[in-house]
């Protein structure tokens, strides 16, 4: 997979901190030996208006890609459906041409027919004082269909409430954005610190089943 380049932009320096924090935050735009790169609704297959705003997948082409799964033509097919190759990224166009990542398709949380980025709640979690690393994922619910469950890592000898966590994302998301569960205790992570995200949702299913809204590891 070759992905976007963040060219920094000489207007950029003019910019604070928080504003060049902003820009360097995001994927950026194509490298020039890929052919093409941009943000596509998988069901039209056509590109999301650059707004900043509207979500779509991030797909790119071109001949450094790929050319499919080894023995494995449905996958293949799948995964270049359209012509181009599907990343399972999400992400907006910005009006200047740069791609912005906002989850991954198999992270977003669809509760009530609404998308919920599981990134967008993370960063709002990462900003809590006593919280030293978040993961969120979706838990059943019969109303919803699935509610964000946050599972939250807080800094030595620190303490919190699920209540307290809660109250903080009501202040800084839209209210069905936020963690409906929180789960508190040390984040199952791999060798080079990638959270465990597949463990969590396993967790977050037995949480729901004993309706509790705090629970250990």
């Amino acid at each position: 997979m070759v992905p976007p380049v963040n060219e920094w932009q000489d207007e950029w320096d003019a910019l604070d901190e928080s504003a060049q924090a902003s820009m360097k935050a995001r994927q950026g735009v194509r490298y020039q030996i890929l052919d093409g790169l941009d943000v596509i609704d998988p069901e039209t297959m056509q590109p999301v208006p650059p707004d900043g705003a509207t979500m779509g997948e991030v797909m790119f082409r071109g001949n450094i890609v790929m050319k499919g799964y080894l023995k494995n033509p449905s996958a293949s097919e799948k995964a270049f459906h359209g012509g181009w190759f599907h990343s399972g990224d999400l992400g907006v166009m910005h009006p200047d041409g740069y791609i912005q990542l906002k989850d991954r398709s198999k992270d977003v949380i669809i509760s009530g027919g609404e998308n919920i980025s599981s990134i967008e709640v993370e960063d709002v979690l990462f900003k809590h004082p006593k919280v030293a690393a978040a993961a969120v994922v979706a838990a059943p619910d019969d109303k919803w269909g699935e509610t964000p469950c946050a599972f939250v890592e807080l800094r030595e000898g620190e303490d919190a409430t699920a209540e307290e966590i809660i109250a903080w994302s009501r202040d800084h998301l839209a209210r069905f954005k936020c963690p409906r569960h929180v789960v508190f205790g040390a984040l199952p992570k791999t060798s080079t610190g990638k959270i465990q995200k597949y463990i969590l949702r396993d967790k977050a299913r037995t949480l729901w089943s004993s309706d509790a809204s705090t629970a250990a590891l």
